[in-house]
This record gives C-alpha cells, sequence and structure tokens, in this order.
C-alpha cells in the first residue's frame, strides 16, 4: 500500500453517513412507538434465512445499502420483546434511554475491566445503588455480567473458593478433601447446574432437593439432604436459594433458609435473577424478607427493569473475598495508584471475574435509573404482579381453562381443557394451541411441562402490557382451543 493512500474505518462521507444516523434514529423510534401494531413474533422466511447464509463480502458496500438489507431481512423478523403482548420465557421489554444509552456506550467504546477513567466509576456507582436497593452494606462488592448466568457462575466460584475448607483456587478440586456439593430445589434454573459442573464439580455436585407444593424448596429434605451428605463423605459448601423460580416464580423461604446457613456453615447465595429486583415493589418485598442476608446474589437488570440486553449483576457480602477469588495482576497490569497516569485507578473490575475486556454497560443502567427513578421502576413490577392475578382470575372465570400451578410473582401457568380429553391428547391440543397462538402474532407467551401437564406459561414482566391485552389472549385461546378441539 502506499504511503500516500491511507486508510481508515471512518466515513468515506461524514454528512452522508450523519444523515443515515438521523434516519435510524428516527426509524428505531418508530419501531418501538408502534411496537403494538405489528404482530408479536414473525416466523423467518426461507428465503431470508438462505440470504443470511452467504459469505463473507470482500470489498465494501455503501453505508445505505447496508443498512436497506436491515431493513428488508433483520427488523421484521426480530423476536419483539418490546410488543405489549410479549410475554415468553422471561425477557424484559428495553426502553428508548436504555437503547440509545448503548448507542453513547458503543460510541465512546471504554474498556471497563479497570485504568483510570470515568466508566469504572459509573459501574461502581450503579453497584452501590443496587447494594443499597438490596439492604446490602455500603462495603459489598460488585460486577455487572452479561446476565445471570454469570453472575451465578461469579457467585458460586467465590463461594466455592471461600467456604470449602481449604485453599480451592491454588490447589485446585482434586485436593478437595470430598465431593464439594452445593443444593437448590429441584426448580433451579439450569444455569446454576452448568456453573456447577464448570467448576469441575459435576452434575452431582448439585444436589436438587424436592419442592412443597407451591413450588418452592422443602426445608425439611434440604436439612435431611446436607445431613446423610456429610455423613458420607461429602463437603456441603453453598445452599441456592431462588428468588423467583422460571418455571412458576415461586420464591424460596429467605429467612428461613439464612437460618439454616448460618446454623450449617454454609454459604448462603440468592438466584434472584426473576424476582431480586421486585424489593422495589411494595406487593412483593414482603416475601424477599431474609434476602438481605445473603452472602451474595444474582439478579438480572435486562428482565424486570428493562435495561436493554445484556445486564446483569453479581453482588458479593465480603469484597475481599470476592476479589481473592479472582483478582491477577501480572506485569502488564501493575497498578500505579500514586503515579497519576492511566495506571493509576483504584477501580478494577477484572478483580471480580473473568473478564478483563468489558463493555460499558453501566451507562444504560445508570441513565435508565437516572431517568426513571427506583420508585417508577417499583409501580411496573408492582404492576405486572397485579395483572398476573388479574390472568389468573380470567382463567378460572372460564370453565374451559384451568390454572396448571399456583401464580407466583408474575408467572401464570394454565392450559385449555375442553374436559373428556386423555392426558396425552390434551398436551397435544396445547402444543398446537400454542404454535397458532404465536404463528399468528397475538400473544406470546412460552410454555412448561408441570406434573406432566405442558401449559401455556405467561411470565408478564412488560411495562406496556395493558390488560385489555390479557383479556384478548384469553378470548383467542379460547377460540384457538375450540376449533383444534
Amino acid at each position: 500500500m502506499s504511503k500516500d493512500t491511507f486508510e481508515t474505518l471512518d466515513p468515506e462521507n461524514w454528512d452522508e453517513m450523519r444523515e443515515l444516523a438521523h434516519r435510524m434514529v428516527e426509524d428505531a423510534f418508530d419501531y418501538i412507538q408502534s411496537c403494538g401494531d405489528r404482530p408479536v413474533w414473525t416466523p423467518v422466511p426461507d428465503e431470508v434465512s438462505e440470504r443470511l447464509k452467504g459469505a463473507a463480502p470482500t470489498g465494501p458496500s455503501a453505508p445505505a445499502e447496508v443498512y436497506e438489507e436491515f431493513l428488508a431481512n433483520i427488523m421484521p423478523y426480530n423476536l419483539h420483546t418490546n410488543h405489549p403482548r410479549f410475554w415468553a420465557w422471561y425477557m424484559g421489554s428495553g426502553t428508548v434511554m436504555g437503547a440509545m444509552a448503548d448507542f453513547l456506550a458503543a460510541m465512546l467504546n471504554p474498556n471497563v475491566g479497570g485504568i483510570n477513567h470515568v466508566a469504572p466509576r459509573v459501574e461502581q456507582q450503579v453497584i452501590s445503588w443496587l447494594n443499597e436497593m438490596l439492604g446490602f452494606p455500603a462495603s459489598a462488592s460488585g460486577l455487572l455480567t452479561s446476565g445471570a448466568s454469570m453472575a451465578n457462575f461469579t457467585a458460586l466460584t467465590v463461594a466455592r473458593n471461600a467456604n470449602s475448607g481449604y485453599d480451592a483456587r491454588r490447589e485446585g478440586v482434586l485436593a478437595a478433601p470430598g465431593p464439594l456439593t452445593a443444593y437448590a430445589s429441584t426448580e433451579i434454573h439450569s444455569c446454576n447446574q452448568k456453573a456447577v459442573e464448570t467448576l469441575g464439580l459435576g452434575s452431582q455436585g448439585l444436589r436438587k432437593v424436592p419442592v412443597n407444593d407451591d413450588y418452592t424448596i422443602d426445608l425439611d429434605a434440604l436439612r435431611a439432604q446436607v445431613e446423610a451428605d456429610r455423613e458420607g463423605g461429602m463437603i456441603p459448601f453453598c445452599v441456592i436459594a431462588t428468588a423467583g423460580t422460571i418455571n412458576t416464580g415461586a420464591i424460596d423461604d429467605m429467612e428461613a433458609i439464612a437460618d439454616f446457613c448460618d446454623e450449617e456453615g454454609l454459604w448462603f447465595h440468592v438466584d434472584g435473577a426473576i424476582g431480586a429486583v421486585a424489593v422495589l415493589a411494595d406487593n412483593v418485598r414482603p416475601l424477599l424478607k431474609g434476602m438481605e442476608r445473603a452472602d451474595s446474589i444474582a439478579l438480572d437488570l435486562h428482565k424486570w427493569m428493562h435495561i436493554p440486553f445484556e445486564a446483569g449483576c453479581v453482588i458479593v457480602r465480603d469484597a475481599p473475598t470476592h476479589s481473592d477469588s479472582f483478582s491477577l495482576v501480572p506485569e502488564y497490569l501493575q497498578r500505579d495508584v500514586e503515579g497519576g497516569g492511566m495506571a493509576s485507578g483504584k477501580i478494577w473490575f477484572s478483580d471480580y471475574g473473568l473478564q478483563l475486556t468489558r463493555q460499558f454497560r453501566a451507562l444504560k443502567v445508570w441513565m435508565s435509573i437516572k431517568e426513571h427513578g427506583l420508585d417508577r421502576f417499583g409501580r411496573m413490577i408492582a404492576r405486572n404482579v397485579e395483572q398476573a392475578h388479574y390472568l389468573g382470575d380470567l382463567i378460572k372465570a372460564s370453565p374451559e381453562l384451568e390454572l396448571a400451578a399456583p401464580i407466583g410473582l408474575d408467572i401464570v401457568c394454565f392450559r385449555y381443557n375442553p374436559g373428556g380429553m386423555d392426558p396425552e391428547s390434551l398436551n397435544a391440543l396445547n402444543r398446537e394451541l400454542l404454535v397458532k397462538l404465536q404463528t399468528g402474532g397475538i400473544a406470546a407467551p412460552s410454555y412448561t411441562t408441570l406434573h406432566g401437564n405442558y401449559c401455556l406459561r405467561a411470565a408478564i414482566s412488560n411495562h406496556r402490557s395493558r390488560y385489555e391485552d390479557f383479556d384478548l389472549m384469553v378470548e383467542e385461546v379460547i377460540r384457538l382451543g375450540r376449533q383444534l378441539s
């Protein structure tokens, strides 16, 4: 390449790119503002799937052409989590300010692993806000993560290293005096099993304890399992309580588990991916009493606080114990706290998790909380809980519908049951009904199976949902159920 030819990745024409950027923003605002006017889900056509298998281009394209491809092949077939009738799995609905903050974070493009700049200070303030919200001491440490999967992994790593009775980080799992064992209910999210397996403890290192009729952990069974395992030479180190199970939204008895962990010398971890942020809601907060006693909490801000994906968090009560599991400072990352240069930063989040390279996800959390205030988030959460019970009342009022489980938090499991059908046929009917409901673009609940019964599952973590949206879904479920049966 000639010295006279100097290329960068900046726009060749800044004015044209600026004009295109304005168009993108306008289209994005229209997309969110009119989200309820489109189908809640549209399957990806075969021809679009084929286009998206093409080889990478070797030469450039005009930015406007690239954007036109996005409009044609990507935007219409998105997972429309912002739609007011999107209640599938468990996802937040996003916000405009959160999306704009993500754009600003990408434009600034800092690495928030450490160094002396403002982004780590923003994350530190966000962590301090969450500590206070959850009732943790100001001295507690925290880390923003991609989601609760990584937050739970981080917390369980600290729990294993801190409470296994030997130096697990430095000696490794083979040096353990016995099989290390964690405990949770059978309703625990699968990411916790993945974490235990990744930590080298095997799937048998997570004891899944039976649940009560309300899907909360059976404390008597927990106590018996821990006692039996100790007698068998195992090393219990942690109990994972769930603040909102993924199937039904059940909340384990936090106070009782905290007491048990104190008695037994076990690390008390809370998987609060769904429900931890519900401490902001007056009608949920009493159910979470005792969570503030945990040694660590994992939570998702991209669920019930609607921060755009990805935004999870782990909070650990004892900061030195947290950093001792992850801090590693080679010569090229030495800190010069007194030197005054870029390496003088005191906040290095790389000491609290696996990642050194970290995106500026704190900005969208910071700007969202600044814009709305925590009380408004609490009101949105409280309304979703009320809507869940409203939906439950609609189901109870229809002889063709039935609840499949007690309503926990904002999750409603139900099915169409006209009567007189064998279990296998009834399950098949509800599977087909759900597909028609989704492909018709009407509403998007998801599904689960409880006691062998396939059912529709509405996880109502959506700040745009109105009560009439639930009326519409129930009407359509009954209409489709009658057609199919």
